[in-house]
């Protein structure tokens, strides 16, 4: 299993292979990988993702705000649990969004070897999306790979995507992502120092430096399982703004009482795994209002464990 930051690093043969952004690693995108993974395969021929980083969306000005479900590492760690053998996490940038169809196609050719791709039906690559699947069939046809196109896959009526799972996560409906991406949604970060303001009112928490471009679920409490080393702890974590305070932050912060726990991870990496929504994040009257609702969110919470 190796993570490649080019497709130009490799050199293979008879490869299976599909491209995507795959943020998040969902259900829809387990579903391509399994046409991969196959029985059919057997692990005789090398399993291929070509990825993208920057996303192309992110490139072309059509993102702005944070937008990213996992980050490229966590991205790859995720498809090598799917079975893949190479995750190939390309920049992306405005030369290959201008780049033909017929270029892209014939310089992962010689590299990847690739003699089947598979993609989901809106599938396209190369300039204004040039290269669709008509386009790919019949490049396959000249070049000597079979094209395999998987239709979407859907879950309550859903189409399983990104933007719908991020769609979840703005309206905090961390439970209805989890279902999507087939595991709860989750924030990995270094336990960085805070003001203590947690710490003073009885209720301390570990405070999480994570990458500014990431999609955060909408400010507010939850219930969440932290990973810390190889153990597993219940918590309730506040992200947001803290209004019962007057030093609003700039950006939202994501702040974790962990329950029945008193160690040290100041420095520490830790991962939160989002379980379920307690309530919106409010302005209190007093500390006191806000140490008594704290009492409330976190017996919630462990009646949610206990379930």
């Amino acid at each position: 299993m190796r993570h490649h930051r080019s497709f130009e690093e490799l050199q293979l043969d008879k490869s299976w292979l599909t491209i995507g952004s795959f943020d998040g690693v969902h259900h829809g995108h387990q579903e391509i990988l399994k046409h991969l993974t196959s029985d059919e395969n057997r692990g005789q021929r090398p399993v291929v993702v070509l990825s993208f980083f920057p996303h192309p969306a992110v490139v072309l000005g059509r993102r702005q705000e944070p937008f990213y479900i996992n980050t490229p590492d966590e991205r790859a760690a995720l498809l090598f649990g799917c079975g893949v053998d190479y995750v190939i996490t390309q920049t992306f940038d405005l030369d290959l969004a201008k780049m033909p169809a017929k270029t892209f196609v014939e310089s992962i050719q010689r590299h990847l070897g690739f003699e089947k791709l598979v993609v989901g039906p809106d599938f396209a690559l190369g300039h204004k999306r040039e290269g669709d699947i008509q386009y790919l069939r019949t490049s396959g046809n000249k070049l000597g790979y079979f094209v395999d196109m998987v239709s979407p896959y859907q879950m309550e009526g859903v189409v399983v995507s990104s933007s719908n799972i991020r769609k979840f996560l703005k309206d905090g409906s961390v439970d209805r992502a989890a279902l999507f991406l087939g595991r709860p949604f989750f924030l990995k970060g270094t336990v960085v120092p805070g003001d203590a303001r947690g710490r003073s009112i009885g209720f301390p928490t570990a405070n999480l430096d994570i990458w500014d471009e990431r999609a955060v679920p909408k400010p507010g409490v939850y219930a969440c399982m932290v990973k810390v080393g190889g153990t597993n702890i219940k918590a309730v974590t506040n992200i947001g703004y803290r209004p019962t305070f007057n030093n609003k932050p700039e950006n939202p912060l994501v702040e974790t009482h962990l329950l029945d726990f008193n160690g040290d991870i100041y420095g520490d990496e830790i991962q939160i795994d989002f379980i379920q929504r307690l309530r919106d994040e409010i302005r209190f009257p007093g500390i006191d209002c806000l140490v008594s609702q704290i009492k409330n969110d976190i017996s919630e919470a462990r009646q949610i464990f206990d379930d």
